[in-house]
Parts: C-alpha cells; sequence; structure tokens
C-alpha cells in the first residue's frame, strides 16, 4: 500500500487524541510508530488467548474500545470483501473464518454503531454496507448510515 493514504489518515488525527491499533506487521505498523503513545492491542500478550481465536479476540476488544470511546474506526483492506461478510453486531458472524480480518473487524465495528472510514483506493466497494465516497478524497468511503436490529438509521458525520 502507498503511504500517503496512511500520512493523510494519520495526519487527519486530532492532537491529544487516544489512538488504538493492533498488532499487525504493515498498516498497524505504521500507526505505531505514528502514534509512539497509542494503546496497542497486541495478541502476543496473551490477554486474548492463543491461536486463531486470539487474533479475532484481540480485534473484537480493539472495535470495543473505540466504541466506548466514542471514536472513529478506520480501515485500510488489502483484499476485496470476502463473499458473504456483512456488517453485523455478532462477533461470531464477523469473525467467522472468512481469511480477513481487516472486513471482519470493519463488519463488527459498523455492526456495532461505529462510524467507520475505509481507504479502498481501487477495491471493489462491497454492496449492501453503506458506504459511501468520501467527496474530496479519492479511495476513501465511509458510513452514511448504520442500521442495527430494532433501531432506526443514524445519519453520522465522519469528518
Amino acid at each position: 500500500m502507498s503511504p500517503a493514504p496512511l500520512s493523510a489518515a494519520a495526519a487527519a488525527v486530532p492532537a491529544g487524541s487516544c489512538v488504538l491499533v493492533g498488532c499487525a506487521a504493515g498498516v498497524d505498523a505504521f500507526f505505531r510508530l505514528a502514534f509512539p503513545t497509542a494503546e496497542v492491542f497486541s495478541v502476543a500478550s496473551g490477554r486474548w488467548g492463543v491461536g486463531r481465536g486470539a487474533f479475532a479476540a484481540r480485534s473484537v476488544a480493539c472495535v470495543r474500545g473505540v466504541v466506548s470511546g466514542g471514536g472513529l474506526w478506520v480501515s485500510f483492506p488489502s483484499s476485496a470483501c470476502p463473499t458473504g461478510l456483512v456488517p453485523s453486531s455478532s462477533q461470531s458472524r464477523c469473525f467467522s473464518g472468512s481469511g480477513s480480518g481487516s472486513w471482519a473487524s470493519l463488519a463488527f465495528a459498523l455492526g456495532s454503531g461505529l462510524p467507520c472510514a475505509v481507504f479502498l483506493g481501487s477495491l471493489p466497494v462491497p454492496p449492501a454496507w453503506g458506504l459511501s465516497p468520501v467527496p474530496g478524497l479519492t479511495g476513501w468511503f465511509g458510513c452514511c448510515q448504520v442500521v442495527a436490529p430494532s433501531q432506526s438509521p443514524v445519519q453520522l458525520s465522519l469528518f
């Protein structure tokens, strides 16, 4: 991935913001360097168990941390959304072994009611996800409405 969208996202974070980030290489590593005081959700800590399930549990905890702080979920998937994955407030529906932690985390974030920004670049926009282009920012999409079971649509502002 080009560093330009990563740098643009980092520059948009207001000073003093609480930043939560995962432990993966690539995008996570970029943001750990950009925000040395970020709270890192690390599987190696053992806090979320061991094995593949620990990565899902770590991601669920990170999303919940952003929810509790009233923040914005920002995602940079490197591949198209897995077929059949849709936003849901059910962690087991999102983290069902589809093979993409970025998309599963984004699905859980949207399903949990978080406003989200996602850099897709040239990747296809998954249908029925409620993502719309962010005006003036090529390749960026955001949630316009979050619809949770038994709730009415809520208009969210991204920037």
